[in-house]
């Protein structure tokens, strides 16, 4: 069915026809309700291509994010799509496995689509991309991280800060031995204070491997016992590095996980080890999983707001569609630490893991 078939139907012209089922113009109550009396009838469904040529809006949010599989992206999104439902627009999601270029297919795909706003998590400091869809006159807010030079709303968490007290949790333990997994890049500054003046750019990895670094350094415990192992964002790499530093004469008495990939691979690897939390060993991961209080010990996590994130974004999105002005800034969120069972006071002379001979 078309507009004419509905405009012959109802008895009306084709324009004013249009102007009802495109939801612009003006008409009277009653021929507004002959014409989508007439469209019910006929069957008629509104073209949203049509639409959005008139009316200059598609009605959808386009939203590019690391992993759809990692929980803490999945609620992200839940909180996106949730302020997107209340404001009658629809979610259209793209995954980027945290792959530069494919973020940048995404980006265009969403640019030829005509969304109205762009969520974007982004995964390298390249924004061109992003700066041909504001120029096209779509607005973007960042997810997660923030690009400095950009221009650009973003939503944070305080991640070095989190970070940080995490540590400083095991630190007051008495724990000296304290290793990292960390999905950050090995060309992080080693030097918290060049860190922070280069911090134009948010990375979360990176500022939590930061905060790690400054607990340490708040402790008193010197920079050559740092034990910082870079295994990317792959469980199997986190896994095989825990392997590694648990089996050694020095092995640390602490781990602490900057994401859910490198948690998940850290206990794949004490478990392989028979290690037993916290007895042998106190872990502390970044962001509370549901399954985080299934396990046995519960873990000790960083939690993250990931849903209010999410919504957070969202509104700012929906404010910058609508025609905001106002001056991108960054907007931090807290986490919160959660103290649970697998943390303890670090062993006075740790027992020595080996891996189980094959069977």
């Amino acid at each position: 069915m078309t507009i004419p078939d509905v405009a012959r139907h109802a008895g009306v012209g084709q324009a004013t026809a249009a102007r009802v089922l495109g939801g612009y113009g003006s008409a009277s109550a009653a021929t507004r309700e002959r014409v989508l009396a007439a469209a019910t009838e006929l069957g008629y469904s509104t073209n949203a291509v049509a639409r959005s040529m008139i009316s200059g809006r598609t009605h959808t949010l386009g939203v590019v994010v690391a992993d759809v599989e990692n929980a803490y992206f999945a609620r992200a999104v839940r909180g996106v799509s949730d302020v997107a439902a209340r404001a009658g627009l629809q979610v259209v999601l793209a995954n980027t496995d945290e792959d530069a270029e494919k973020e940048r297919a995404a980006v265009q795909m969403f640019i030829e689509r005509r969304v109205d706003g762009l969520v974007v998590t982004p995964a390298g400091s390249d924004h061109a991309h992003l700066d041909k869809a504001v120029a096209s006159g779509i607005p973007v807010v960042l997810l997660d991280r923030a690009l400095g030079g950009a221009g650009l709303d973003s939503v944070v968490v305080d991640n070095r800060e989190a970070a940080k007290t995490a540590v400083a949790g095991l630190t007051d333990r008495g724990h000296t031995r304290i290793a990292v997994i960390t999905s950050a890049s090995p060309a992080t500054p080693a030097d918290d204070d060049a860190a922070l003046a280069s911090g134009a750019d948010i990375w979360t990895t990176t500022e939590r491997l930061t905060g790690y670094r400054q607990a340490l350094r708040a402790a008193g415990i010197p920079r050559t016992a740092e034990v910082v192992r870079h295994t990317g964002y792959d469980r199997a790499r986190a896994r095989a590095a825990v392997l590694r530093l648990m089996t050694a004469d020095d092995r640390p008495t602490a781990v602490f996980t900057t994401d859910n990939v490198a948690t998940l691979g850290t206990l794949d690897a004490l478990r392989d080890l028979d290690a037993r939390l916290p007895a042998d060993v106190s872990v502390i991961g970044f962001d509370d999983a549901e399954w985080a209080t299934l396990i046995r010990p519960r873990l000790t996590v960083v939690s993250q707001p990931a849903q209010d994130l999410g919504g957070l974004a969202a509104e700012i999105l929906l404010r910058r569609i609508d025609g905001s002005t106002a001056r991108p800034r960054r907007h931090t969120l807290r986490s919160t630490y959660i103290d649970r069972e697998s943390t303890a006071p670090a062993p006075t002379t740790p027992r020595p893991l080996r891996l189980p001979p094959p069977a």
